[in-house]
């Protein structure tokens, strides 16, 4: 093989250029995978606080993925106003093209609406101007039909890949993740498994991951979610923790840190 440099020609060996496409190759594979490590909560708990959600020690975030739905988004809606609390609620945007009514009504609630990505697919392989184009889009729908701005991204399945995060960069987005869930995607959850798995890992400061929607987990899952969220809300306030959205955290604030206080799973 003869490749040109400069003014002249080299030789080029069939496998020096095999190598260096396969460094090359290996090259890209580290850009779209490595951020993806950050899926782990102890790398993000260690190297990316910020990114595992950590903020305020008397507060708790709460935050809801997969919406908005509705067959479930609305009965999440009626227990937040109960228990007069506010979240930050994380959209498809393609869900929330079909529902607008849903999303307007989040507002309404005085809920914080984010991007989850226009749809929910696992990022298998590097699509970079996909991923740019469909956070931006998803962003829009949220400003056009919400009427707000969106602050935050949280990527589906909470894998965050090079073209992921340089796209939520590029709309202005700060990606964030969770430090406690509720596995609540699963055919076995039920209201103690969810409550179990958030207060095994609730902390004040951390940031709660839930479902209100079923498109992406198991049918009906989101029940169970919605079983748990009276006792949870409870609890947080029990421990003296305010429950809240996103915006009230206070992420990379000079004051954040773990409350002393761990929730104790029920037994």
């Amino acid at each position: 093989m003869v490749r040109r440099f400069g003014t002249g020609w080299t030789a080029v060996s069939p496998g020096a250029a095999a190598a260096a496409a396969g460094l090359a190759a290996g090259v890209a594979a580290a850009c779209h995978i490595g951020p993806a490590a950050t899926w782990l909560p102890p790398v993000r708990r260690i190297l990316a606080p910020a990114l595992d959600g950590r903020g305020h020690r008397t507060h708790v975030a709460l935050t809801f993925d997969d919406g908005p739905d509705p067959a479930s988004t609305p009965h999440f809606l009626h227990v937040l106003e109960e228990h007069r609390v506010r979240a930050t609620f994380f959209v498809v945007g393609s869900a929330l093209e079909r529902h607008p009514a849903l999303g307007r009504a989040l507002v309404a609630g005085g809920h914080e609406v984010a991007v989850h990505g226009w749809q929910h697919e696992r990022p298998w392989f590097p699509t970079p101007l996909r991923d740019a184009r469909e956070v931006t889009r998803t962003a829009a729908a949220v400003q056009d039909i919400c009427g707000t701005a969106p602050q935050w991204y949280r990527p589906p399945y909470g894998i965050l890949t090079g073209g992921r995060l340089a796209a939520a960069r590029r709309a202005g987005l700060r990606p964030v993740l969770w430090s406690a869930w509720g596995r609540d995607w699963t055919a076995h959850a039920d209201t103690r498994s969810v409550r179990a798995s958030v207060l095994a890992d609730l902390t004040g400061g951390g940031t709660v991951l839930l479902h209100d929607a079923d498109g992406w987990s198991a049918p009906g899952a989101w029940r169970a979610t919605l079983a748990a969220l009276p006792r949870l809300l409870t609890e947080c306030s029990r421990l003296g923790l305010t429950v809240g959205p996103l915006a009230e955290h206070g992420i990379g604030h000079a004051d954040i840190g773990t409350h002393r206080r761990r929730a104790r799973p029920p037994r």
